[in-house]
C-alpha cells in the first residue's frame, strides 16, 4: 500500500515538474486569467471592421469559460461566488451582447444574477462598500442597461444598490483622477468612469506607461483606446492579446520573477518543497544574483508599488529562509518614504495581502534587524485595523477565508506552528490560490496548476499520515514493553512526543531520526517526573549515580525500569551508528544523558531542601535539565557523521546548542511558574522576582520574554545562515525544529501538561483525512425567469437624496459622451430612466 502511494506521488511530481519548469516555463501560465479584463478586450471593435471584435481569442474565452452556475469569476473560501463575480459576469454578458452571440450563455448569466444578487450584495452597506466595487459595479449595471440587458435586483435590495451608486458619487466628487491619497488611482478605472469625470485625451496620454498601458491595466487601457483611439494603447492591447492567448491577466506586463517566487512559496506552504528542492534552489540562486547585481539604492516606486512590495518581501522571506544573506532593506525601504507609508495606511484594505506578506517576512528577524521590528509593528497595526473593520463588515477584506488567514498569522507566532499542520491548513484554505489584491480581484494561480498541486499535496500529506500512524503504533509498543507507559505516576506522553518530532519539520527526517528523538523524549518525560514527584532523595541519588557509572547495580522498581529503557535506547543507537559509520559513539551518548540526570538531581535537592539558587546558578542547571540538547545532539550524529567528537561534549557545545537550551528553559519557565510556585520549586521568573523586590510578576515575565526574544533571534540566525558553527544545515534545522516544538507547547499555556489541548492537533496530523473539495455548486433560480423593471426605474424617491447631487449623477452617468469619434463609446440613456427621477 505504501509503495503504491509513493509511486503515485512520484508520478504526479514528474508530471507537475514537466508543466511547471520553474526555471524556463512561461510564468504567465501560473496565473489565472481575469474574466473582467478579458471581457473588456473582447468588447474592442476591429478598426477596419467595426462590426467585428478585434480580439477574437478574448471573445472565445468568454464564450468558453462561464462557470456551471452561470457566472464568470471566482469563488470564496467556502466555495461560494464572491462579489468580484458580479461586475465580471456583467462585463462578460455585455461583451457577448455587443457581438450578438452567446444568447443562451447570457440567459444563464442573467439567471445567476437573479438567483444570487441578493446574497452577494446583501452585506454591502454604503460607506462600507469596497472602493473598487463602488466604482466598477455601477458602471457595469449602466452599460448593461444601455446594451439592452435588464439587470434584476430584488426589491428589498434596491436601497443597497442605490447606496452603492451614492458612494460612487462621493468618490468621484472627492478624488482627483490621480492623487497621492488613493490607490489605485481613479484613472486606473477609466473604463468604468462616467463622462462627468471630464477626463480627456491629455489625461490619458499624460499617464500612459512606456508600454502604452494605462497603469498596466488591460481593462483601463481597452477603455482608453475605445475612448481616444490612442495608437500606443492599441499596440499594448495587441501585444497583450498575442502573449495571452487564453484569457488575459488583470495586470500586464507582470513581473515574471515574482510569479516564479509565488509558485515556490505555494510549493513550500503546501508541504511539497521536498519534491522540488533542486528547482527551488536554482530559482532562488538566480533571484539572489539579480538582487546582488542591482543598484542597492533601488529606483523610486513604480505605478505597481503594491506588486513591488509584495515581491521584495516575498523574495526576502524565501532567500533568508534558504540561507541567503540579504538585507531587510530589500523590502523595508518603504519605511523611509512617508508618502508611500501614508498611501498604504489610507488604503490598507486594498493592500491587506501585501501587508500580510510584509508581516510574514518579519518572522525571520536576526539580532540588530531593527528595521524589521519597525516593519512588523507597522504591518501588524494595519492588519489588526483591517480585521477590526472586517469583523463589522465582511466585504472590507475580499474573502472571509482571507480574514481567517490574517487572524491565524496574528494569533500564533510562526515558531509556535508545526509545519505539518501548517501545510494542512494551507491545503484546506480554499482561497490559497489568491496571491495579492489587484484592481478588481486577487491575482490567482491558474486553476489547472493549483488543482494539481492540491492533489499532490493531499496525497503527500496522507502518505505521511500512513507512515506516522505506523510509527506511532510501533513507538507505543516500545514504550509499553519497557514499562514506561504504565509507571503509575506522572505523564504518559507517547503520542505527544511522537507528534512533536513528526509535525515539527517541513521535510520529515528518516525513520531512525524520528524514532530516536521520540523515544528520547518519552524517557526524559518519565525520568523528569520521577525526579519531580515520585523518587525520594535516596532513590534519586542511586539512579543518578547509576547513570554516571552506567551500571544498574543496586537499582529496583521505577529506577530500574527507567535505567533499563535508557540503556536499551543508547545501545540501540550506538549499534546503528557503528553499523553505518564504523565508529563507537556509546560514551558520547552516555555523557549527554549523565549530564542531564545530574541536573535533575541538583534541582531535586534544591526543591526538597528548600535551597534557593541565584538566577545565574539556576539557569546554568536549568538549561541542562530541560533536556532539549539531549534530544537533538544524539540525532545530530546521524544527520552529520563528520561532527568532531568534542562538539558533542558538554564543555564544547556549539553556540546554537547553548541557545536552544536557554530558549527552551525560558519558554517552559514562563508558563510553569504558577505551578512550580505552588509545589515549592523555583524557576527563572520567580528568581528574578525575588532578586528584584521592587518589581511585580508581570515585570519579571516581561524581562524573561525580552531575553527570550533576543535569544530566539540569535538562534534563528545560527540555524539559517552558514558560518556560525560546524553543524550541517540538517543539524541546524533540527535545533530550530526543537525550538518550534517547545514554542508550540509553551506559547500561551503549558499545553504539554494538558491531556486534552493537543488532542485535535494530533488527530489532524495523523488520522483525519485532508478536506479538499471542489467549489460547491449553487442552485439556480428554480422558477421561471421572472422579469422585473430595471433597477433605475424601480428606485424609490427618497427624501434624504433631495438636496444632494445623486439624482443628477444617477441620470447623467448613463449618458457617456465619447472622447473621440468612436461610436461604441456612445452610451444612450436607459429607457424609463428619466421618468423615475422626474
Amino acid at each position: 500500500m505504501e509503495f503504491s502511494k509513493s509511486f503515485n506521488i512520484q508520478a504526479l511530481v514528474k508530471t507537475i515538474k514537466g508543466e511547471l519548469k520553474l526555471g524556463s516555463n512561461d510564468p504567465y501560465s501560473f496565473i489565472a486569467p481575469c474574466a473582467y479584463d478579458t471581457a473588456w478586450l473582447a468588447m474592442v471593435p476591429d478598426e477596419s471592421r467595426p462590426c467585428q471584435p478585434m480580439f477574437n481569442n478574448c471573445l472565445d474565452w468568454v464564450l468558453s469559460n462561464q462557470n456551471e452556475e452561470g457566472l464568470w469569476g471566482e469563488y470564496d473560501g467556502h466555495g461560494m461566488p464572491t462579489i468580484e463575480c458580479l461586475p465580471a459576469t456583467i462585463a462578460c454578458m455585455i461583451a457577448l451582447k455587443r457581438w450578438k452571440t452567446g444568447e443562451m450563455i447570457i440567459d444563464k448569466g442573467m439567471a445567476f444574477i437573479e438567483a444570487n444578487a441578493e446574497k452577494l450584495i446583501g452585506e454591502i452597506h454604503g460607506s462600507n462598500c469596497p472602493r473598487w466595487f463602488a466604482i466598477v459595479f455601477p458602471a457595469m449595471v449602466e452599460m448593461a442597461q444601455t446594451s439592452g440587458l435588464e439587470i434584476i435586483f430584488p426589491d428589498r435590495k434596491k436601497r443597497v444598490v442605490m447606496d452603492i451608486f451614492y458612494k460612487r458619487e462621493r468618490i468621484l466628487e472627492r478624488e482627483e483622477l490621480v492623487d497621492k491619497h488613493h490607490y489605485p488611482p481613479l484613472l486606473s478605472y477609466l473604463e468604468a468612469l462616467p463622462a462627468l469625470c471630464n477626463f480627456d485625451q491629455e489625461d490619458v496620454h499624460k499617464h500612459l506607461h512606456a508600454d502604452g498601458s494605462l497603469f498596466q491595466s488591460p481593462s483601463a487601457t481597452a477603455g482608453a483606446f475605445m475612448a481616444t483611439g490612442n495608437k500606443d494603447c492599441l499596440n499594448y492591447l495587441q501585444a497583450l492579446a498575442q502573449r495571452s492567448t487564453n484569457g488575459v491577466p488583470q495586470t500586464y506586463p507582470m513581473d515574471e520573477e515574482l510569479l516564479k517566487l509565488c509558485m515556490v512559496n505555494q510549493l513550500q506552504r503546501l508541504g511539497l518543497a521536498e519534491h522540488f528542492n533542486q528547482e527551488i534552489e536554482g530559482l532562488l540562486e538566480q533571484v539572489y544574483r539579480n538582487y546582488m547585481n542591482q543598484d542597492q539604492s533601488r529606483p523610486k516606486w513604480t505605478n505597481s508599488m503594491e506588486t513591488q512590495l509584495y515581491k521584495d518581501s516575498l523574495a526576502f522571506y524565501l532567500l533568508r529562509m534558504h540561507g541567503f544573506s540579504v538585507s531587510p532593506w530589500m523590502f523595508c525601504r518603504f519605511l523611509r518614504e512617508e508618502e508611500v507609508q501614508d498611501q498604504i495606511e489610507r488604503n490598507h484594505e486594498y493592500f491587506s495581502s501585501v501587508i500580510l506578506n510584509v508581516y510574514r517576512a518579519t518572522d525571520l528577524m536576526f539580532p540588530g534587524d531593527h528595521v524589521l521590528e519597525e516593519a512588523r509593528s507597522f504591518s501588524r497595526k494595519l492588519l489588526e485595523k483591517t480585521i477590526s473593520k472586517a469583523n463589522k463588515d465582511q466585504n472590507i477584506v475580499p474573502f472571509p477565508s482571507f480574514q481567517s488567514v490574517i487572524k491565524h498569522e496574528l494569533r500564533f507566532p510562526w515558531m509556535a506552528r508545526p509545519d505539518h499542520l501548517e501545510h494542512r491548513m494551507w491545503m484546506e484554505e480554499k482561497n490559497n490560490s489568491g496571491l495579492w489584491m489587484g484592481k478588481t480581484c486577487f491575482h490567482r494561480l491558474s486553476c489547472l496548476q493549483n488543482d494539481k498541486l492540491k492533489q499532490l499535496a493531499a496525497q503527500n500529506y496522507e502518505f505521511r499520515q500512513t507512515i506516522y500512524k505506523s510509527e506511532l503504533e510501533e513507538l507505543t509498543r516500545w514504550s509499553k514493553s519497557w514499562g514506561l507507559s504504565d509507571m503509575g505516576f506522572g505523564r504518559e506522553k507517547t503520542s505527544y512526543c511522537y507528534f512533536a518530532v513528526a509535525a515539527s519539520t517541513s521535510v520529515p527526517h528518516d525513520y531512525e531520526i524520528r524514532m530516536m528523538v521520540a523515544k528520547s523524549a518519552i524517557v526524559i518525560t518519565v525520568a523528569d517526573d520521577f525526579y519531580d514527584m515520585e523518587g525520594s532523595l535516596d532513590d534519586l541519588e542511586k539512579i543518578t549515580d547509576a547513570v554516571q557509572r552506567w551500571d544498574a547495580k543496586g537499582l529496583s522498581g521505577h529506577s530500574k525500569t527507567i535505567f533499563d529503557a535508557l540503556d536499551n535506547l543508547v545501545n540501540e543507537l550506538a549499534r546503528k551508528y557503528f553499523r553505518q559509520h564504523g565508529t563507537d559513539i556509546t560514551n558520547s551518548l552516555r555523557d549527554i544523558w549523565s549530564e542531564t540526570f545530574a541536573s535533575w538531581f541538583t534541582e531535586a535537592i534544591w526543591s526538597k531542601t528548600g535551597f534557593i539558587p541565584a538566577a545565574e546558578e539556576y539557569i546554568e542547571t536549568g538549561m541542562i535539565s530541560i533536556a532539549s540538547h539531549t534530544l537533538v545532539l544524539p540525532a545530530s550524529y546521524f544527520l552529520n557523521p563528520s561532527i568532531p567528537y568534542y562538539k558533542l561534549n558538554p564543555a564544547q557545545y556549539e553556540s546554537i546548542t547553548k541557545l536552544l537550551m536557554v530558549i527552551t528553559r525560558l519558554l517552559n519557565d514562563i508558563q510553569s511558574y504558577k505551578k512550580e510556585q505552588k509545589e515549592g520549586k523555583t524557576n527563572f521568573v520567580l528568581l528574578h522576582l525575588k532578586e528584584n523586590p521592587e518589581a511585580d510578576i508581570e515585570y519579571s515575565i516581561a524581562y524573561t520574554r525580552e531575553i527570550l526574544e533576543k535569544k530566539k533571534k540569535e538562534l534563528l540566525e545560527h540555524a539559517l545562515m552558514d558560518g556560525f558553527n560546524d553543524f550541517s544545515k540538517p543539524c541546524r534545522h533540527l535545533h530550530l525544529s526543537c525550538v518550534k516544538v517547545f514554542q508550540m507547547f509553551f506559547d500561551s499555556s503549558n499545553r504539554y501538561d494538558s491531556n486534552t489541548e493537543m488532542f485535535q492537533d494530533i488527530q489532524k496530523a495523523f488520522y483525519i483525512p485532508v478536506e479538499i473539495g471542489a467549489p460547491k455548486p449553487l442552485p439556480l433560480h428554480s422558477g421561471s425567469k421572472k422579469r422585473y423593471p430595471t433597477v433605475a426605474a424601480n428606485y424609490h424617491f427618497d427624501q434624504r437624496y433631495k438636496n444632494r447631487n445623486y439624482i443628477r449623477l444617477a441620470a447623467n452617468c448613463l449618458v457617456s459622451q465619447p472622447l473621440s469619434g468612436n461610436p461604441y463609446m456612445k452610451m444612450p440613456m436607459a429607457p424609463n430612466f428619466k421618468l423615475c427621477f422626474m
